[in-house]
């Protein structure tokens, strides 16, 4: 299979590779060359490839993946290349900056809810 990531600074990786693991927000999956075609939102967490006999791991940010015959796209907002140990720090810390963006989303979403009933009660007295 030709693996390729695309993060928004330009091409991450672009190599044939035998095996893709990834992780969605249902778990985990595998990708070999002859699996049916697919696509997934992609969790932030680990992502593993095999190439030439030897993996490699990413620790991925969101992102999409789409298998189509071969080829396995991946788009991600972010990737970082690294030992194992290493990964699991920054998967943390994927983990914790989507946690604040949702709290801050959740928020702003709030502040408009209330901004919508104000006006709504002014205009209702008028």
């Amino acid at each position: 299979m030709i693996l390729r990531i695309n993060l928004p600074t330009g091409i991450f990786v672009d190599q044939e590779v035998s095996s893709v693991v990834a992780e969605s927000p249902r778990g985990s999956f595998c990708l070999m060359p002859r699996h049916v075609d697919m696509a997934s939102i992609l969790a932030p967490g680990l992502f593993c490839y095999r190439a030439d006999g030897m993996e490699s791991y990413l620790a991925i940010d969101r992102g999409v993946l789409v298998k189509q015959g071969r080829d396995v796209h991946v788009a991600a907002r972010s990737a970082v290349a690294g030992e194992l140990g290493f990964l699991e720090g920054e998967v943390r810390r994927m983990h914790e900056e989507m946690d604040e963006q949702e709290r801050s989303t959740r928020s702003a979403v709030a502040r408009l809810e209330a901004n919508f009933v104000r006006r709504f009660m002014e205009y209702g007295r008028s």
